[in-house]
């Protein structure tokens, strides 16, 4: 774990020794995926000793730099950030309005909602398909958690257009 140190706060990150990327490498446009590692561990694999089914693919490497170039250009990192951050403060106003959903918890555009109900119950499923029936597709996990994974080209206006069906759906699901 390293320290960055900013003008006005202090922020903590932790780096891993591996990364394995994949699924949005290509932005959907090809199969790639990569694995990304520091020199101490990159360096004990030489030519020759690790192979992999669809490695030294070019297509696959070029649309890969290519769905990166656009990630870099139209600075989606940032936007998943600031969007992430409205849609986790709007979920805290809809905690502080209802009863039915304990905790929201996510980083970037990434996030879940906790439903206050047992893991055992039907609960969050029943509120997935309301969303879907109200124009919203999310994932509900282990029970009693909604995984929300909009696309990083998500729009501010897209998003309160999400928050507002969430909102909706969750309220008059408690009633």
């Amino acid at each position: 774990m390293y320290l960055r140190r900013g003008c006005e706060k202090q922020t903590t990150y932790t780096q891993p020794d591996i990364l394995i990327l994949g699924k949005a490498l290509s932005g959907g446009a090809y199969p790639v995926s990569a694995v990304l590692a520091n020199d101490n561990i990159m360096s004990v694999i030489h030519p020759g000793q690790h192979g992999s089914t669809f490695g030294g693919n070019p297509v696959a490497a070029e649309v890969a730099i290519a769905a990166l170039e656009v990630v870099k250009d139209e600075d989606l990192a940032q936007n998943a950030r600031k969007l992430g951050n409205i849609f986790r403060a709007e979920m805290e106003q809809l905690i502080s309005e209802c009863d039915l959903v304990t905790t929201v918890r996510g980083r970037g555009l990434l996030n879940a909602i906790i439903i206050n109900d047992s893991p055992d119950s039907k609960t969050a499923w029943n509120l997935c398909v309301a969303m879907k029936e109200n124009g919203l597709l999310a994932k509900p996990t282990h029970g009693n958690i909604i995984r929300f994974a909009p696309p990083l080209v998500m729009t501010e206006e897209q998003l309160m257009e999400c928050v507002g069906i969430i909102k909706k759906t969750i309220l008059a699901y408690q009633k």
